[in-house]
């Protein structure tokens, strides 16, 4: 069995606009499609967090910490994401380790 290790992706909406003026109907179904996906992910365990800042201008963007056996893996799962497959975020794939972490209540 091999070891999990852990990464993040790192997204970034291809059109920053939408964050202000709303999202057209195909973002916003893609954006959906983006939660539901990531949702089913964390639910198997795959997901550990995900999230997005608050902020509205170019340097808003979105992260997911993820369990994978390989970087392969990972980078299947972020290239799979439908706001990615889309063109709605750009995403990119860092190793990651998870220094600390509260203990769930």
């Amino acid at each position: 069995m091999s070891e999990i290790k852990q990464f993040i992706y790192k997204l970034k909406p291809t059109r920053v606009e939408m964050l202000r003026s709303g999202l057209t109907p195909e973002e916003e179904k893609s954006v959906s499609e983006h939660f539901h996906y990531l949702k089913n992910l964390c639910d198997q365990g795959v997901v550990v967090l995900a999230g997005r800042t608050l902020t509205t201008d170019e340097t808003t963007f979105g992260i997911a910490i993820l369990n994978a056996s390989s970087e392969q893996d990972a980078l299947s799962i972020m290239t799979h994401d439908p706001a990615v497959v889309k063109h709605v975020m750009h995403a990119e794939l860092f190793p990651f380790r998870i220094a600390m972490q509260s203990a769930q209540k």
